[in-house]
Parts: C-alpha cells; sequence; structure tokens
C-alpha cells in the first residue's frame, strides 16, 4: 500500500429545495467512481432555521437572526472541511455557503466548484456568490456564460442535467399498481400557471395530474391525483411507467406562455428517458444537444401537444421505438456519473495536481505487518483501491454505521494515538 491518497470531495447538501435530490444523486455518482465522499448534511439544520419564522419578531430582526443562523452553518461546513481535508468542496445550488467561507477556502488552498441548476434569470443570487468559487458549473450558456465573465468568474462549464439509471428505470408493475398510476396521458410536477392553462385544454383525454401546488385549481381538481400531495421518486417513477403518454411541460410563471420559450432542459427530461417512459416534452434551445429527433417528441404549443398526443396515443410501437432510443441515450451520455467525471476532469484541467496530492500521513508500509494483513479484507468492505492511504482508511472507517470491529477500534485508536504524539 501506498501513501498515495484518494481524491477527496466534500458535497455541500442545500437545506432544502430540488437541488437537493440532485446533490445525493452527484454524492453517489462520485464514490461509484471511486473517489472518497463525504456529504454536508445541511438539510439536518432546517428544522432549526424553519423555527426562527415562529418566533414572532420582527423583519428586522428576523433577518439578522437568519443571517447570524447561515453564518453558524459555514462555520460547521469549515469545520468539516478542516476535519475531512478535502481536494473539492462542491456546493449544490443554494447550499448555505456564505463568502467569507469561500474565501477562507480559497486563502487555504482548497478548491471549491458548484453545480447552479437553476434559471439564472429567476434565481438571480448566483451574481453575489459565483465570483468566489473557484469553478462554476451551470445548465444554461449564452448570456449566462458571458455574464459570468464580466463578474470575474473565469471558469465556467456547461454541464446539463442528467438522471440515475440506479433510481430511473424501467419497473415491473403489478395489474393494481398499473390501474393506480396509469393513463393515457399523465403529467407529475407542480401546478406553475403555464401548466394551468395548458392542461384545461386537454379534457378530451384521459389525464391524471401528480404532485404539489394545485391548491386553488377548481377545473383540474378531479384530475389531481393522492389530494395533490408531494410525489415521491419511487411513485414518480411508477407512473412514468404506467403512463402512455408522459407530459413534460417546462414551467413559467407566466399563464400565457403555455409551452414557454427557454433554453436549459429541465431534470425531469433526463428522468424520464431514463426510464423507458415516452415523453411529450416542450421545445427548449438546447434540447437537440441532448437528445436527437427520434428520441423524445416535441412541441412548442397547444394545438401541436393536442395533436401529438392523439397520434402517439393511436400508434404504441412509434412511442415504444422512441422511448428506448431515449434510453439507450440517456444510459450512455446522460447519467451523473458522466456528469461528475466531466466536472472532475473540467477541474484538473484547470488546477494542476488536483487529486494528484500525497498526504502528510505516514502510509500503511508505517504499519504493524500483522496489521497490515487485516487491512486487505477491510478495504475491499470500504471500496477503497489495495493503494488507499492510512488517512483515506481512517476517513472511511469513521463514516461507517453500527458498531466497530476490532480492527476499525485498533485503526481508529492508533490514528489518534499518532495525532498527540506523532509529531513529537
Amino acid at each position: 500500500m501506498s501513501d498515495r491518497a484518494l481524491t477527496r470531495i466534500l458535497v455541500v447538501l442545500p437545506m432544502y429545495g430540488g437541488s437537493l435530490p440532485v446533490g445525493r444523486y452527484c454524492a453517489k455518482a462520485l464514490a461509484g467512481l471511486g473517489h472518497l465522499v463525504e456529504v454536508f448534511e445541511a438539510p439536518e439544520f432546517y428544522g432549526a432555521f424553519s423555527a426562527l419564522k415562529n418566533l414572532r419578531v420582527t423583519a428586522q430582526r428576523l433577518d439578522y437572526l437568519e443571517h447570524a443562523f447561515l453564518q453558524t452553518i459555514s462555520q460547521a461546513l469549515l469545520a468539516k472541511v478542516e476535519t475531512f481535508e478535502p481536494d473539492l468542496v462542491l456546493a449544490m445550488a443554494q447550499a448555505p455557503v456564505n463568502r467569507q467561507a469561500l474565501k477562507r477556502l480559497r486563502r487555504d488552498g482548497v478548491a471549491t466548484a458548484m453545480w447552479f441548476v437553476e434559471d439564472h434569470q429567476v434565481f438571480t443570487y448566483w451574481q453575489a456568490f459565483a465570483p468566489y468559487y473557484d469553478f462554476f458549473a451551470v445548465i444554461q450558456k449564452e448570456p449566462l456564460v458571458s455574464r459570468l465573465a464580466q463578474a470575474g468568474v473565469e471558469n465556467v462549464l456547461y454541464l446539463p442535467m442528467a438522471a440515475d439509471p440506479d433510481i430511473h428505470r424501467p419497473v415491473d408493475l403489478t395489474p393494481a399498481e398499473r390501474r393506480l398510476y396509469g393513463s393515457d396521458l399523465s403529467f407529475v410536477g407542480a401546478g406553475y400557471p403555464n401548466r394551468r392553462m395548458a392542461f384545461r385544454e386537454l379534457f378530451g383525454f384521459d389525464l391524471k395530474i401528480w404532485g404539489s401546488d394545485w391548491d386553488g385549481e377548481v377545473i383540474l381538481a378531479p384530475r389531481l391525483q393522492l389530494g395533490g400531495r408531494r410525489v415521491s421518486t419511487e411513485e414518480s417513477v411508477k407512473v412514468f411507467g404506467a403512463t402512455k403518454v408522459n407530459l413534460n411541460l417546462h414551467s413559467s410563471l407566466d399563464p400565457a406562455a403555455l409551452a414557454p420559450p427557454g433554453d436549459f432542459v429541465n431534470p425531469r427530461t433526463f428522468e424520464l428517458a431514463m426510464c423507458g417512459a415516452f415523453q411529450l416534452v416542450s421545445g427548449r434551445e438546447l434540447l437537440p444537444e441532448v437528445f436527437a429527433p427520434g428520441e423524445v417528441a416535441v412541441f412548442t404549443d397547444i394545438k401541436g401537444l393536442k395533436e401529438a398526443a392523439a397520434h402517439y396515443l393511436a400508434h404504441p410501437g412509434e412511442r415504444a421505438a422512441m422511448a428506448a432510443r431515449a434510453r439507450a441515450r440517456a444510459l450512455k451520455d446522460h447519467t451523473y456519473a458522466a456528469r461528475m467525471q466531466t466536472l472532475l476532469d473540467f477541474v484538473a484541467a484547470r488546477r494542476p495536481g488536483f487529486g494528484n496530492g500525497v498526504r502528510r500521513e505516514a502510509g500503511m508500509a508505517d504499519l504493524p505487518a500483522g496489521l497490515r494483513e487485516e487491512l486487505s479484507g477491510l478495504l475491499g468492505e470500504l471500496g477503497l483501491p489495495g493503494d488507499a492511504g492510512f488517512a483515506d482508511v481512517v476517513t472511511a472507517v469513521r463514516s461507517r454505521q453500527g458498531r466497530l470491529t476490532e480492527l476499525e477500534t485498533a485503526i481508529l485508536f492508533l490514528d489518534e494515538w499518532r495525532k498527540q504524539y506523532g509529531g513529537r
């Protein structure tokens, strides 16, 4: 075994929101690529953060308290960095990392990146934070890339959304599940104004609507499933598989924009494709770069949506062939593992020595011979390569759940002993 360290990556999740599951997919993908991954679980702070709003204090005092709370979370993140010693801190959109923490990480030589999986025109906080990240990945191109350059962000990467083939996959459904989740047309998502207006035009079809934020919707209420509660990922996958034509209408706050123009492709497009489900997706500027004609069906207005829905309901063979092509493309090009590899390659190309550092801790060669032999089996259990460094083994052992074995206890004891006396 050598003293060469694995690439350590700390994934920082947001406390809540759409990028939260994306962050978990990224952490899983990075671990699957063979990196040593830790997750900063910001959602664990969300309950306390939300409780601040129930204090019945003035808006000015609430703003102060929320700001102070976020500072505390950033300090917790820095403590995690100090312990884990990552090569890269990867923050998801809306992760609670303030500018002071980012400055500190840059000063300490820790690479930072954000995957901004948001519409930059709607969520404009990127303007205040992007210059403090070493690398900034986005799901849009121009004019965002130029605006980031003007703000002083040098390393910008276009990185579209993706899907996880272990989660988003074809599933076998029972007859009861097909009756519950199945329909000619379905939609999974929130009740944005443009979706409410568009789906009111589809009363001639067997349509089911799944998801939350449809409050106050009277006309579509009979089509709303499960009382309008949020649908889990597992339930979504079943809906995708049971539906003949899955509708994928990108959101807009403008009810007049029934099929809103736009550039980025939403995650649902990749998830439906990975599930092997047929979809009708609203046209997007960047869609042809990720799916070719014949892999997904596209509409640009309500008339086109209704005509396409009728056509494909009458031609199941076409639906099946397109869905199969879309799944093949998604598996080949659009996994989170592929996205994370692209990101790491981008970082490595612009940061000499990234991921190739040798840690100061002594290597396995310094351990007693008997302990080295016992470690061979443990490395496999931990998912570490045979040349993993001692510090990487310690980190992996600390992250395990359950009762420690005698060997794991010995490793942690040795680590503590070396911290106390190794430098003397």
